[in-house]
């Protein structure tokens, strides 16, 4: 894995071993990120489910002004703590269940980007929490990561595009 632009472009982000995480791909986090280049620059960028932060890394190098990660796993977060460490890079990090975050966090945020384990059902729930507390700003976006299409209906948010890279789906909300 690495990153793809921005000021660490290039860069090589050390990476799990074995298969029981899926890191978000070079291909999707570049489509991403050309679809967000506007978004990123001086933006607030919450990387939920961050995994080895792949994704809140990119927007760092693209010129977010602030990315707060959360995962609920130790050993995601030491490896996004070593990436963050080869990069030089300051962000938030938190080591916890999602649905406890958003009483932790006294900042919203212009992306929200949500990457759970495919077949959870968290994406659904992570949605309605960035509506329902909030987190969203005006303007902001909110992306979920999955496997399959979003079909179903959010509270307070509005599903205005859907992109499929592979077997990712990229679905993209703002405040409704």
């Amino acid at each position: 894995m690495r990153i793809i632009g921005g000021k660490y472009r290039g860069r090589k982000l050390a990476e799990f071993k074995g298969r029981e995480i899926r890191p978000t791909s070079d291909r999707v986090r570049e489509a991403l990120f050309n679809i967000l280049a506007p978004e990123i620059s001086g933006a607030n960028v919450l990387d939920l489910f961050c995994g080895s932060g792949g994704v809140g890394l990119e927007a760092l190098s693209r010129g977010a002004d602030l990315v707060v990660f959360n995962d609920v796993s130790a050993d995601s977060l030491a490896v996004l703590r070593k990436n963050l460490a080869l990069l030089h890079a300051d962000a938030q990090v938190h080591n916890l269940d999602f649905r406890l975050l958003p009483a932790r966090l006294h900042v919203t945020f212009d992306v929200v980007y949500i990457d759970p384990p495919y077949k959870s059902g968290f994406g659904r729930e992570a949605l309605a929490l960035v509506a329902a507390h909030g987190l969203l700003n005006a303007g902001g976006v909110a992306v979920l990561e999955s496997d399959a299409p979003f079909t179903e209906k959010v509270e307070g948010l509005v599903k205005y595009d859907e992109r499929k890279y592979g077997i990712a789906y990229l679905t993209f909300f703002e405040l409704g």
